[in-house]
């Protein structure tokens, strides 16, 4: 990725990034845990959601993350239950993203604004569009995986019975060195496994979306 390519999609970056976090913060608030709000979480300001190193690593390795919404299960009336819809927000908002990126990128194309010259102001519009549309629906297919510390498995462990928190418990204390591993292999060869997995849905749902 080009430094032209990365300054355009920083916007879609932030704003997907920020929302995910959010939607955390606010399910989890509307759940009776207060711990988000006090920590100044529930809110849309990025620097309260930015992790230093999550961002460098953006420009450095074009992979990063934000900080986590804090949770204290103690506040939830259904912890089990609570803590899957909490963890399913963050997804779900940026799903609702992309979902409005992909209208809008059919508006442009309808409207012929989509094939306006490179460098213009409508062309520059609809990349970012674009790059919205594609981040958001990367962050939410990543962040679904089963894998800790990712939301995928807290959705997983909602959804299990009782008699699975032995193996749940085992997934959770590998599943961040297994995470890392997978990321690292793929910047160091090139051959992306995470990116062969959902990059089936982010295609499909580019689809119906945007219908590109």
């Amino acid at each position: 990725m080009d430094l032209y390519t990365l300054l355009l999609a920083v916007p879609a970056i932030l704003i997907a990034l920020t929302f995910h976090e959010f939607a955390h913060a606010y399910v989890a608030f509307r759940f009776g845990d207060p711990t988000a709000k006090y920590m100044g979480r529930l809110t849309l300001n990025p620097l309260a959601h930015l992790d230093p190193l999550g961002t460098i690593m953006i420009f450095l390795i074009h992979f990063g993350w934000a900080k986590p919404v804090p949770v204290d299960t103690r506040y939830l009336g259904n912890p089990k239950r609570d803590l899957m819809w909490i963890s399913a927000a963050g997804p779900l908002m940026n799903m609702a993203l992309a979902l409005v990126s992909g209208i809008l990128i059919r508006i442009f194309i309808a409207s012929g604004l989509a094939s306006g010259q490179a460098g213009d102001f409508t062309s520059i519009l609809f990349q970012m569009l674009y790059f919205s549309l594609y981040i958001n629906l990367a962050l939410a297919f990543f962040n679904l995986l089963p894998i800790p510390p990712l939301d995928g498995s807290k959705i997983l462990a909602g959804i299990l019975p009782h008699s699975y928190a032995n193996t749940l418990y085992l997934i959770e204390t590998k599943g961040p060195m297994i995470l890392f591993g997978v990321i690292m292999f793929g910047w160091v060869t090139g051959f992306h496994v995470l990116g062969v997995v959902i990059g089936p849905f982010i295609h499909f749902f580019t689809g119906i979306f945007a219908g590109i």
